[in-house]
């Protein structure tokens, strides 16, 4: 039957010829080759979902803070990292200007440093006493745009205007990534503090606020 059906349906073959093929037969051997239709089309594979990432939370504290014109941009982050024993934060906005950029560019092992007016369009990543990991866009006149590791020698033309978050509830640590061998983030629970605890000084900004 299949083959009478293909023979109706030669190439060569009139309109005229293939009208004439009666409703019910033609319905009857579609029914019979759909099945056959599968076959090339192949087993259907099952799609595994992503594993989810495991993360960890907590309350956020913020400060905000500006840079002046001559200040160093990572040190002075650095130092108030250090000032305020910060273990988990993070870079929530940063605007401003600078006259120097010195950045690590991409599997690149040392600095390359660019001289003169620069918008600082993107600074993102974490802060922690145990070790920072930032990253700098900036924009130069032609709105040309170069971003890399944050380094040491970005110097401020007019200002950084920055506001920093900090996670009170974690710990962020580096340990080495057997992987590429890189010292990557590992977030833990900061050290004795029951999950859901809050911070003392998240505790007494509440209690003030609460009166």
């Amino acid at each position: 039957m299949a083959a009478a059906f293909l023979g109706w349906f030669r190439p060569d073959q009139s309109r005229a010829t293939v009208d004439r093929l009666p409703c019910g037969v033609f319905r009857r051997l579609l029914f019979l080759l759909l099945p056959l239709l599968g076959l090339f089309a192949g087993p259907v594979q099952a799609q595994t979902p992503p594993a989810v990432p495991v993360a960890s939370s907590s309350p956020l504290k913020t400060y905000a803070l500006r840079l002046k014109p001559g200040d160093d941009l990572r040190q002075q982050l650095s130092a108030f990292v250090e000032e305020h024993q910060m273990v988990a934060g993070t870079m929530l906005t940063c605007v401003g200007s600078l006259t120097v950029a010195t950045l690590r560019l991409a599997n690149q092992d040392g600095p390359s440093v660019y001289r003169g007016h620069f918008e600082i369009v993107s600074l993102v990543g974490t802060l922690s006493t145990n070790g920072s990991h930032l990253h700098l866009a900036v924009a130069d006149s032609t709105g040309r745009t170069i971003g890399g590791h944050l380094l040491d020698g970005c110097v401020v033309y007019t200002t950084a205007e920055i506001v920093l978050g900090e996670l009170p509830a974690l710990e962020f640590r580096r340990e080495p990534d057997p992987t590429f061998g890189y010292r990557e983030l590992v977030v833990e629970k900061a050290p004795g503090r029951l999950p859901g605890q809050l911070p003392e000084g998240l505790k007494k900004s509440k209690a003030k606020s609460s009166k």
